[in-house]
């Protein structure tokens, strides 16, 4: 089955608008504008605490107590 250059050049026209209609999508949903810092600090919160930060540090706090004293 062969196609004719316009039915290619036309499906190319259709994918095209597609594409641009899915880009605008994504920038649309990817504002994040003023609230970048805040979800950039809220993920390195999670990320931390996650990671077992909060009790990694409160023993390295006691540790250094007991060697001072």
């Amino acid at each position: 089955m062969t196609r004719t250059p316009e039915q290619v050049q036309l499906e190319l026209e259709v994918e095209r608008e597609q594409l641009a209609g899915a880009v605008k999508q994504l920038r649309e949903s990817f504002k994040l504008g003023p609230k970048l810092p805040v979800l950039a600090a809220g993920a390195a919160s999670v990320g931390f605490v996650l990671a077992g930060g909060v009790g990694a540090t409160m023993r390295y706090f006691a540790r250094r107590s007991r060697e001072r004293h």
